[in-house]
């Protein structure tokens, strides 16, 4: 079996390197030379809107994957028309736009916190007097990682954030004072069977995901079994296959959609080590048409990721619980390099490990 990836990034070296075993051989298309991906499998040089190189890779594909979701909808579609592509195009164009997206879980009859679309200055004050302050306002494409939004308290912030952000399509969101944020990570096979991972805890800095522990600790059956029912109605209308994730604030006994990524997620590295089957490998999987494998998490995890510097392996590895993965990226700020994962028997020893291990791989 061979499949194609657009994007040559970390996730797309973690596809590759979950497919090596079942003998899928993977080919990335990426405009960057010797990209993360492009160290472990084979890689066509090119745009995503390239229909020269989109070409080359379904001439070396039977079936076609994405690791980011702004790869242009119309490249997703043209290699449709030719070959599988999965997931399937419908469901990058609902997550790139962010108002389509809010408008979609609201259609599934998923919670999520207020939101109003805004096209011009007079929307925004419509739209500020509506929810109130706090709120965030966020650029409606392109943005990840706490990239293309801001976080509105006061006037003078309001101000401020249109003064940066005015003059293209915004959507404004209720500011949720969450108890804290949580992901869940599914799977929906060729087939229709779908499986879940265990809910997971994340901590954000500057945007970026810092911290995972999974199982997420103090959680009630309930929530996660709302939580992957939800999820269960995303992949149901969307004929989905593959990896697909959202996320989600805890707020009491609520849970509040923010987003959704149509990929295997950070927030999902842990299950390498931490599940029976990888969210890599069930991507794979999936998307190959083959059976899926159990997302039983063994044992307890915790997940960290390191951001701009790669670390020292020998310091990361002389804990003798620490699983490194390092992306063969260079140091840059805000890029993410790597990421070590930690596994415990249960939930009492990873909370008595987790002080140690916070100190560890605290964000400077």
């Amino acid at each position: 079996m061979r499949l194609g990836i657009l994007g040559g990034g970390q996730l797309g070296r973690m596809l590759a390197l979950a497919a090596y075993p079942l003998n899928v051989r993977c080919t990335v298309l990426e405009p960057t030379a010797g990209a993360s991906a492009a160290q472990v499998c084979a890689q066509v040089a090119g745009e995503f809107d390239d229909f020269r190189a989109l070409y080359e890779l379904a001439k070396d594909a039977d079936a076609v994957t994405f690791e980011f979701e702004n790869v242009p909808v119309e490249s997703a579609r043209w290699l449709a028309e030719r070959l599988p592509v999965y997931p399937p195009p419908r469901a990058l164009e609902v997550s790139q736009e962010r108002l389509a997206e809010k408008q979609f879980f609201a259609s599934l009859g998923i919670p999520t916190p207020p939101f109003a679309a805004v096209d011009s200055e007079a929307d925004f004050r419509a739209a500020v007097e509506r929810i109130g302050l706090p709120a965030v306002l966020k650029t409606r494409r392109f943005g990840y990682d706490g990239k293309g939004q801001a976080v509105l308290r006061s006037e003078a912030d309001a101000e401020a954030a249109w003064a940066k952000l005015g003059g293209r399509p915004l959507i404004l969101e209720g500011f949720v004072p969450f108890d804290r944020e949580l992901s869940i990570i599914a799977v929906r096979a060729r087939d229709g069977q779908i499986a879940t991972y265990p809910l997971v805890e994340n901590v954000h800095i500057d945007g970026i995901l810092h911290r995972s522990i999974a199982p997420a600790p103090d959680l009630g059956e309930e929530l996660g079994e709302r939580a992957a029912e939800f999820a269960a109605r995303v992949l149901t209308e969307l004929d989905y296959v593959g990896v697909l994730t959202i996320e989600w604030f805890q707020d009491g006994p609520r849970l509040l959609a923010n987003e959704m990524a149509p990929r295997v997620h950070n927030s999902g590295h842990w299950t390498i080590e931490g599940a029976l089957t990888s969210q890599f490998e069930n991507h794979v999987r999936a998307v190959c048409g083959l059976p899926l494998g159990s997302t039983a998490a063994v044992g307890h995890s915790v997940m960290y990721n390191f951001i701009g510097d790669v670390p020292d392996a020998a310091r990361v590895l002389a804990l003798p619980e620490a699983k490194l993965h390092l992306y063969g990226k260079s140091s840059r700020p805000g890029r993410k390099v790597g990421h070590v994962t930690l596994r415990a028997g249960s939930a009492e020893e990873l909370r008595a490990k987790l002080p140690e291990w916070d100190a560890a791989f605290a964000r400077v």
